[in-house]
C-alpha cells in the first residue's frame, strides 16, 4: 500500500529491485501527514516470496531501508513464511500486529489497519484494528465486513485524522 506492486495473473507480488521499487501516488506523504501527527506508523506484511526464494531478506531490508528514509517510518514487522507453514506471524493471523502493538505500547483498540487484500483486514479485524480496505479488484477472495472501503491511503488518511481532530 505504500509502493507499486507487480501483478502476476492479477495477483500483487513485490518489486524484484530496487531500481523497480515505486511509492504508489501520494503514499509518503499520507504517512507523513500521519506521523506529523504524531501516530506511530507501523508496516506489517507477509514476504512468501523470502521462503520461495524468490526474494531475498537482504533486498527487502533495502526497500524497507528506502521507506523509512523517505517517510520516517521505524517499524516494519515481516513474516517470511509461506501458507504451508502455518505460522503466527501470516496474515490474515494478528501474530505480527500484536507483537508490535505489544513492543510499541499501541492500544489496538484505538488503532487503524490499512490494507489491500482480505488477509491485511482479516488479521486487522482479529486484532481489534478498525480496518481500511483498498480495493484492487486482485484475483482473490474479498474481506469480510466490516471494513471502511476507502480508494487509496490518503484516503483513508484523510478520515483518520479527520477522527483526530
Amino acid at each position: 500500500m505504500i509502493n507499486q506492486v507487480k501483478l502476476q495473473e492479477n495477483r500483487p507480488h513485490p518489486p524484484q529491485n530496487l531500481e523497480e521499487f515505486e511509492y504508489l501516488e501520494e503514499s509518503k506523504e499520507a504517512v507523513l501527514a500521519l506521523i506529523n501527527k504524531n501516530f506511530v506508523v507501523v508496516v506489517v506484511t507477509n514476504q512468501p516470496d523470502i521462503a520461495r526464494k524468490t526474494l531475498t531478506e537482504s533486498l527487502l531490508a533495502d526497500f524497507h531501508a528506502k521507506i523509512g528514509k523517505d517517510t520516517n517510518i521505524k517499524h516494519f514487522y515481516v513474516c517470511p513464511h509461506d501458507d504451508t507453514d502455518e505460522c503466527n506471524c501470516r496474515k490474515p493471523k494478528p501474530g505480527l500486529i500484536l507483537k508490535a502493538a505489544q513492543d510499541l505500547e499501541i492500544d489496538l483498540a484505538n488503532s487503524f489497519l490499512v490494507g489491500d487484500r482480505w488477509k491485511d483486514i482479516s488479521a486487522g479485524q482479529r486484532a481489534g484494528c478498525t480496518s481500511f480496505f483498498i480495493n484492487n479488484n486482485y484475483s482473490e477472495r474479498q474481506p469480510e465486513m466490516p471494513y471502511i472501503a476507502v480508494s487509496s491511503l490518503k484516503e483513508a488518511t484523510s478520515i483518520i485524522l479527520e477522527s483526530y481532530e
